[in-house]
């Protein structure tokens, strides 16, 4: 019994020593969060030139076009923000993604515009009231709403008039709780900001430059790798994870999104370079980059109406996403409807140690693997937990990634793949 024990203490001590965390691998990471690549967003082409540096890490690894083609192009409407997006109150300029965020379907405002605080009783008088209530409002008047009054439905009922009023004036919302921003596929006619309480101190007006951008069709990539098996099959696994992230809010702050998604495309390329190596693989491998998630899993979607595989020959999808901690393990979405499969991945952590805890979840429609889910193919989604709570804002850099189980999970996703 000792002597097993001490030979698979030296087995995983030599695999570890071989596949030492590839600072490549890490350095990958770091550039997709680059300025450069402006969020992997939709201003300043970020989502097209993260494709682009994908597509040449996929072909440096050595992974094969699929269907003659690494990339895999559809189109979809999105509202932006490429350079002006300024709110100044007195002589304070209000610093964008820490002091105010836009909402992702705001309109554009510019000049000096008058504040007129709501009421909850003018919030919410009814539809035809309140428009009529707005209109007569002065032209150059900003309508400001303290949202932190409200809670539950009622702030859900009045962040839902707010985005009518925004229609016919700018319109700022007072809040005091993180900024959580994301990706609007309409616009209103207005600019719509979202304030931290603590910055307004009830001036009689701002000063706004908000300028938005709506694009009606903007051609994103997935972006697509493969990795025939050792003997010729049909039966394929995914290995996937999305690169966009938010992009730019104006031409000053941009959302990095490292946790969310650096981390798992880099968790992608950790797995290709892995298999890669392997003499014996029992199944071709898909490693696909997804665009659009953030807007809406768009990217997947259009892939499952669209698979450059038939979806009836892929065996398991293996979807990744926040995979920058780890210190309080993963939690694998769909383990509830693939439990064979999940009591695998944890025996198999038990056997590796490589995360506290391997947490089950249900199904939910949040990240790329929902779709193909959907259409049959069985998936798991699997993200880490730890102590980095950065989420869809500025501070998601890669800075605060810790990578603490990076490279013990990759040894167990690997050995999860090469399981089936």
């Amino acid at each position: 019994m000792q002597t097993s024990w001490i030979s698979s203490l030296v087995i995983l001590f030599v695999y570890f020593g071989l596949h030492a965390q590839r600072k490549e691998v890490l350095l990958f990471a770091d550039s997709l969060c680059a300025p450069g690549l402006h969020g992997r967003g939709y201003v300043n082409e970020g989502d097209t030139k993260a494709a682009a540096y994908i597509e040449t890490t996929f072909r440096n690894i050595g992974l094969s076009p699929s269907n003659g083609t690494y990339f895999q192009p559809f189109k979809f409407s999105v509202n932006t923000f490429p350079d002006s997006c300024r709110l100044t109150i007195g002589t304070a300029c209000i610093q964008p993604g820490k002091g105010f965020i836009v909402h992702p379907s705001s309109g554009s405002a510019f000049g000096e515009f008058m504040t007129k605080e709501l009421s909850r009783e003018e919030v919410f008088q009814d539809d035809v009231q309140l428009s009529t209530y707005i209109e007569s409002l002065p032209t150059k008047c900003v309508v400001v709403v303290n949202s932190t009054l409200f809670k539950g439905d009622s702030l859900k009922m009045v962040r839902k008039r707010l985005q009518q009023i925004a229609n016919y004036r700018p319109v700022i919302e007072l809040v005091n709780n993180k900024f959580t921003w994301s990706v609007g596929q309409n616009q209103q006619s207005y600019a719509y900001l979202q304030l931290q309480d603590t910055l307004y101190e009830k001036p009689t007006s701002v000063h706004l430059a908000v300028h938005n951008m709506f694009k009606q069709n903007h051609q994103a990539m997935n972006v697509m790798g493969y990795l025939p098996a050792t003997k010729a099959t049909k039966k394929t696994l995914l290995v996937s994870a999305h690169y966009d992230h938010l992009g730019r809010m104006g031409s000053v702050c941009y959302f990095p999104g490292a946790n969310d998604n650096a981390s798992g495309v880099a968790m992608l390329v950790e797995l290709a370079m892995r298999l890669k190596e392997k003499k014996k693989r029992k199944y071709n491998v898909l490693f696909v980059a997804f665009a659009g998630e953030e807007v809406g899993l768009l990217g997947s979607a259009f892939m499952v109406k669209h698979p450059p595989t038939p979806l009836k020959d892929i065996r398991f999808q293996l979807n990744l996403d926040i995979m920058g901690s780890g210190e309080e393990g993963i939690t694998a979405v769909n383990a509830t409807l693939f439990p064979k499969e999940f009591r695998r991945l944890v025996k198999l952590n038990k056997k590796i140690n490589a995360v506290p805890i391997v947490k089950s979840r249900g199904p939910a429609a949040n990240s790329d693997h929902y779709f193909f889910t959907e259409a049959g193919v069985p998936a798991f989604f699997i993200y880490t937990m730890g102590p980095n709570k950065h989420y869809h804002d500025i501070f998601d850099t890669y800075e605060e990634l810790s990578f603490k189980a990076f490279e013990s999970l990759a040894f167990l996703f690997e050995s999860f793949l090469l399981g089936f």
